[in-house]
C-alpha cells in the first residue's frame, strides 16, 4: 500500500506545473506570426490553422522553459515550429522574390550575454533560425549571407533542402499578381501581396530572469536586387538585453532607419518606460510618422509584455508558467495580457 501511495505521489509531482519561488521570475514566452493580416484575405480554415500553429509554437516553447532551459531554447523552439508551417512568411511559407526564388533571413540574440547571430539571403536552409544560432555559437561573426552562409550551414550539419521545399501555391500566386500589377503600373491590390508583411518571431523570459529574442522571414513579395530587410539586422528587427527583448514585423526599411528593436529596448532600459509605452512610441508613432507600418512583440525583464501593431491584424500570442496558450489575430480580438513576472 505504501509503495502504491509513493507511486501516486511521484506521478502527481511529475504531472504538476513547475513550481517557482515567490520572488523568482515566472517564465514567459510571447510570439508573433506577422503583421498586416486582413480579414478579407482569411478564410475560417485559414484562421483555424493559424491559431493552431501559434498554439503549437507556444506549447513547444513553454516545454523548454518548463524544463528549466534558457530563454534562447524557447525562442528557437517556437520559431522553428512557425518556420515549418506554410501559413507564415518564413521557412516553408516564405514569399517569392522577383525572380521566383525564396530568400530567407533570420536573427537571434541572447539578452544575458548580448551574443547574436544572423543570416540573410539563403535559399536552401530549412530552418534559418538554426543557422543564425550556429553563426552565433560556432563562428566569430554575427552575420553571414548568401552562398557563404549556406557553405557554413553545410559544414555545421544544418539541414539543407532543395529550394522546391519552400514553394507553396499561395505564395506563388501572390508573386504572379504582384508581377502583373507591376507591369500594369498598378498599386498592389492587397496588403499581403503588397510588400512587407509577414515574419515570425519570439521573445522569452526564463526562470533565471534572462531574456532572448529571434526573428525569421521570407522578406517581401517581388523583392529584388538582393534586398535585405530588418529581420536579420540586430537592433532593427531583433534585439535583447537584460531589460527587454523585441522581435519586429513590418516594413523593414523603416525598422532599419529607426533601429526599431534597439530603440524600444533603450527606452525600457534608460527611460524606464514599460514595454507598452516603448512599443507604442516606436511602432505606433516613430515608424508611421516616416511612412512605415507594422508591429512588434516586446517583453520586459519583469514579465510585462506588449503587442503593438498598426495594421488590421497581427498573428500573436503568449504563454505563461501555467502552460495555457493565448492567441489572437485581429486588432479587436480579446487577448488577456500577461502580468508582471509572468503571472
Amino acid at each position: 500500500m505504501i509503495r502504491i501511495l509513493r507511486s501516486c505521489l511521484v506521478l502527481l509531482l511529475c504531472s504538476a506545473p513547475m513550481a517557482y519561488a515567490a520572488d523568482a521570475p515566472k517564465p514567459l514566452l510571447i510570439i508573433h506570426g506577422g503583421a498586416g493580416v486582413e480579414r478579407k484575405g482569411m478564410t475560417p480554415d485559414d484562421e483555424k490553422a493559424a491559431r493552431a500553429a501559434l498554439e503549437l509554437a507556444l506549447r513547444r516553447g513553454h516545454a523548454a522553459l518548463a524544463a528549466g532551459k534558457p530563454a534562447l531554447e524557447a525562442v528557437i523552439a517556437a520559431i522553428t515550429t512557425l518556420e515549418d508551417d506554410p501559413n507564415f512568411n518564413a521557412g516553408k511559407g516564405a514569399v517569392f522574390n522577383h525572380d521566383g526564388k525564396n530568400e530567407l533571413d533570420a536573427s537571434l540574440m541572447d539578452g544575458a550575454t548580448l551574443n547574436a547571430g544572423a543570416v540573410a539571403g539563403v535559399h536552401r536552409v530549412k530552418n534559418p533560425i538554426l543557422l543564425a544560432r550556429a553563426v552565433m555559437e560556432r563562428s566569430k561573426h554575427v552575420m553571414m549571407v548568401g552562398d557563404g552562409a549556406e557553405s557554413f550551414a553545410k559544414e555545421q550539419g544544418i539541414e539543407l533542402v532543395d529550394p522546391s521545399y519552400f514553394r507553396t501555391e499561395k505564395r506563388w500566386q501572390q508573386l504572379q499578381r504582384a508581377l502583373k500589377e507591376e507591369a500594369a503600373g498598378q498599386a498592389n491590390a492587397d496588403l499581403e501581396t503588397a510588400k512587407h508583411f509577414g515574419t515570425v518571431g519570439a521573445a522569452a523570459l526564463d526562470a533565471q530572469g534572462h531574456l532572448a529574442a529571434g526573428t525569421s522571414t521570407g522578406g517581401m513579395t517581388n523583392k529584388r536586387y538582393g534586398r535585405v530587410g530588418d529581420s536579420p539586422i540586430i537592433g532593427a528587427g531583433t534585439y535583447a538585453n537584460a531589460s527587454c527583448a523585441v522581435s519586429g514585423t513590418g516594413w523593414g526599411e523603416f525598422y532599419i532607419r529607426t533601429a526599431a528593436a534597439h530603440d524600444i529596448c533603450a527606452r525600457v532600459a534608460y527611460l524606464k518606460e514599460t514595454p507598452a509605452q516603448a512599443g507604442e512610441a516606436v511602432i505606433d508613432q516613430a515608424i508611421p510618422k516616416m511612412g512605415g507600418d507594422g508591429g512588434a512583440i516586446v517583453l520586459g525583464a519583469d514579465g510585462s509584455a506588449a503587442f503593438p501593431f498598426n495594421t488590421e491584424g497581427m498573428f500573436r500570442g503568449w504563454i505563461g508558467a501555467d502552460g495555457v496558450p493565448h492567441v489572437a489575430i485581429y486588432s479587436d480580438d480579446a487577448l488577456p495580457m500577461p502580468g508582471k513576472a509572468g503571472k
